[in-house]
C-alpha cells in the first residue's frame, strides 16, 4: 500500500504539469471563443474553453481534498461540470464563463462525493449527511474556541449525533494528499502555488448576485400564489436544506406517496412556467 503512494502524487504532479500548458485567455478572448461556440457551435472553441480552465477546476476541487477522495477523482468530476457549463454558456448574458461554471464544477464533484460514500453506507441519512459536510466547519470553530483542541463531546452536540460517529469521520475525513504540500523542501512553494487564479472578479460577482437576487425575488412570489399543499412541498421538500420524504409529506396530509408525487410535478411545472419570461429575460 505504501508503494503505491508515490504513484499517486506523480500521476497529480504530471496531469498539473500537462495542464499548465494550456494558455489562460483573457476576457476579450474568452468572449469571442464563447461567441464562436453559441453562435455557431464551433467545437475548436469549446476546447480552447474548455483547456484554459481547467486550472481552475483543480482549484475547486482542492477545496473537498479532505472528504477522502482521490484528487484526481474529484478533478475528473469537476471537468466533467466544466465541459456541462460550457456547452450551456450564454455569452450573451455579459459574465465570465468561470462565474457561471463554478456551480456546475461544484455540484459535479460534491455529487461524486455523495455517490461514493453512500455506496459505502456512509452520509445516507439526514443526520449524517449534515455531519458530512458540517464536520470540518465545526471543528475549526470549536478549535478556535479551544486553542487547536478537538472536542468530540461539543462537535457531537452541535452536530447533533453521536460522539462515535463524530470520531469515525474524523477518521475518514483525513485526506491522502494535498496540494498544500511542499513542492521542495524548505523553500514554502506548493504545488497549489502554481496554479492561475481565476477567480471572478467584484464587478463579475455583484452581476451575479443581482440576478441571483432578482430571481429569488421571483421564485418567492411564485411560490406564494401556490396552493396550499403546493407551498409544503416547494418548502419543505425542495428548497429545505434537509428535504422531507415523499412518505413524510404524505403522513402529514394523510394521502398517498403518488398524490404527493403528483403534487410536486404540478407545483414545478407552474413554477418553471411563471419564472420562463424572468430567465429568459436574464439571458438575453
Amino acid at each position: 500500500m505504501h508503494a503505491a503512494l508515490p504513484v499517486v502524487s506523480d500521476n497529480l504532479s504530471i496531469y498539473l504539469a500537462e495542464i499548465r500548458k494550456f494558455p489562460v485567455l483573457t476576457e476579450q478572448d474568452e468572449h469571442h471563443l464563447a461567441l464562436r461556440l453559441y453562435d455557431h457551435q464551433d467545437l475548436d472553441a469549446a476546447q480552447a474553453l474548455i483547456t484554459s480552465n481547467l486550472r481552475f477546476v483543480v482549484k475547486v476541487a482542492n477545496e473537498y481534498r479532505n472528504y477522502g477522495m482521490r484528487m484526481l477523482d474529484l478533478i475528473q468530476e469537476g471537468n466533467i461540470g466544466l465541459m456541462m457549463a460550457v456547452k450551456k454558456f450564454n455569452p450573451h448574458r455579459g459574465v465570465r464563463l468561470i462565474s457561471y461554471a463554478v456551480w456546475w464544477i461544484r455540484a459535479y464533484i460534491q455529487n461524486y462525493i455523495i455517490s461514493t460514500w453512500s455506496l459505502l453506507k456512509i452520509g445516507t441519512t439526514q443526520a449524517q449527511r449534515k455531519l458530512f459536510f458540517k464536520f470540518k466547519q465545526t471543528q475549526h470553530a470549536i478549535r478556535t474556541m479551544t486553542g487547536g483542541d478537538d472536542d468530540l463531546p461539543a462537535m457531537a452536540q452541535s452536530l447533533e449525533v453521536d460522539e462515535a460517529e463524530v470520531a469515525e469521520m474524523g477518521v475518514r475525513l483525513q485526506g491522502e494528499l494535498s496540494l498544500d504540500a511542499e513542492l521542495r523542501t524548505g523553500e514554502g512553494l506548493t504545488v497549489l502555488d502554481g496554479l492561475a487564479d481565476q477567480q471572478p472578479n467584484q464587478e463579475e460577482r455583484l452581476a451575479e448576485y443581482q440576478e441571483q437576487a432578482q430571481l429569488r425575488r421571483h421564485v418567492a412570489a411564485v411560490v406564494a400564489g401556490l396552493g396550499e399543499k403546493e407551498r409544503f412541498v416547494v418548502d419543505r421538500r425542495i428548497t429545505a436544506d434537509e428535504p422531507l420524504t415523499l412518505q413524510e409529506i404524505a403522513d402529514h396530509f394523510g394521502i398517498s406517496r403518488e398524490r404527493v408525487r403528483q403534487i410536486e410535478e404540478n407545483a414545478l411545472r407552474k413554477v418553471r412556467a411563471a419564472l420562463a419570461p424572468v430567465v429568459k429575460a436574464q439571458l438575453i
